[in-house]
C-alpha cells in the first residue's frame, strides 16, 4: 500500500490528494495548521498541539471541521494505515471553498488535510557539533501567535540563512535589535549569568509547543529560566544557544552570523535541557504505548 493523504474525510492516495482552486487556504492562506511529532508510533504532546489548533481557529473565527475526539482517530487511522512509527503528522484546517471574496463566505465548510512524512532520527553530528544560525529581518505580521498558512516571510528568511550557509534564520526587529524567533523555531540563549533567556510569549511569537514544555520541565529543575527578550547582540556574546522544535526537539547553536558562540561546541545547559526533553518524550512513549496495549487486549 503506498502513502495516503486525508482530505475531508476520504482516505486517498497521496499522490492524487487535492483541494480546490477555491479553497480559501489556497487563494488568501486563510487557514491554520499543526504538525505534531510522532516517535514510536506515539503522538509527543498531542494535547497541546490540539489545543494551540483550537487556539488558532478561534482568532480567525475558523469552526473546527471535525470534533476533536474524531480528529484525534483520524490523526490515529492514517498513522495507522501509512505505519508510521517515527516521523510528523501535519494537518490544516482552512475556511473552506467559496468563490474567491475578501469577506468570509457565508455557508463555506471548514476543510481538513492531513499528510504524514516518515523521518530518520536527526544526523547525530546536529548535537554534537551545534549549528549555525543567520540573523534575517522579522518581516512578518502582527498576529505571528496564531499558527496560520501565511508563511512567506519564514519562507523567505529560511532561503536567505539556507544561501548564508546556515541551518537556521533567527528573526530581529530592526529598529531595536530583538531577537524573536527562527524562522520555523524558537530561539534560546543562556547568559554568563547561567540564566536560560527566549522571548516570552504574545502576539510577537508562536508559542511552540517544545517550548512550552522545556520552560516547564526547566522550571520543575529549579533551573534559571526567563521568559524576556534578547538582543542580537546579547545572543553574540552569549555562553551558549540552542533553538527548539517539534521535529528536532532541541540543537545546539554555535555560530551566529559566523560568529563562534561561546566555546563553539554544545554547552552543559544545552545538553542537560536536551536529556530533560528527551525523558519527557521516553514517558509520553511508554504511556502511549502502555494504552495502547490496553486497547488492543479489550474484547
Amino acid at each position: 500500500m503506498g502513502r495516503l493523504a486525508y482530505v475531508n474525510g476520504r482516505y486517498m492516495p497521496h499522490a492524487h490528494a487535492q483541494v480546490h482552486i477555491e479553497d480559501r487556504g489556497y487563494q488568501f492562506a486563510d487557514g491554520v495548521y499543526e504538525v505534531v511529532p510522532v516517535v514510536d508510533g506515539v503522538l509527543i504532546d498531542e494535547n497541546p498541539h490540539l489545543d494551540r489548533l483550537g487556539y488558532s481557529l478561534a482568532e480567525l473565527k475558523i469552526a473546527w471541521p471535525v470534533a476533536r475526539p474524531v480528529l484525534r482517530l483520524i490523526l490515529r487511522e492514517l498513522m495507522a494505515r501509512n505505519r508510521l512509527r517515527r516521523g510528523i503528522i501535519y494537518f490544516q484546517v482552512t475556511r473552506g471553498v467559496a468563490p474567491r471574496d475578501h469577506k468570509f463566505p457565508a455557508q463555506a465548510k471548514s476543510s481538513l488535510v492531513i499528510t504524514t512524512k516518515r523521518l530518520k532520527p536527526p544526523a547525530p553530528s546536529l548535537f554534537s557539533e551545534g549549528v549555525a544560525v543567520s540573523i534575517q529581518p522579522d518581516i512578518r505580521w502582527a498576529r505571528r501567535d496564531i499558527k496560520s498558512l501565511s508563511l512567506l516571510p519564514n519562507v523567505l528568511a529560511k532561503q536567505a540563512a539556507v544561501q548564508a550557509g546556515a541551518y537556521e534564520a533567527w528573526l530581529v526587529e530592526e529598529v531595536s535589535g530583538i531577537v524573536t524567533e527562527g524562522s520555523s523555531t524558537n530561539a534560546w540563549i543562556v547568559t554568563h549569568s547561567g540564566e536560560i533567556a527566549t522571548y516570552p510569549r504574545g502576539h510577537d511569537i508562536l508559542g511552540g509547543i517544545t517550548r512550552e514544555t522545556l520552560l516547564d520541565l526547566a522550571e520543575a529543575q529549579g533551573l534559571a529560566v526567563v521568559e524576556r527578550a534578547f538582543t542580537r547582540d546579547e545572543a553574540l556574546a552569549a555562553t551558549e544557544a540552542f533553538l527548539t522544535s517539534s521535529s528536532a526537539f532541541i540543537v545546539p547553536v554555535t555560530r551566529i552570523d559566523g560568529q563562534v558562540i561561546g566555546s563553539g561546541k554544545p554547552g552543559p545547559v544545552t545538553e542537560r535541557l536536551r536529556e530533560l526533553y528527551l525523558a519527557h518524550v521516553a514517558r509520553q512513549v511508554a504511556l502511549g504505548q502502555i494504552g495502547a496495549n490496553a486497547t488492543a487486549a479489550r474484547p
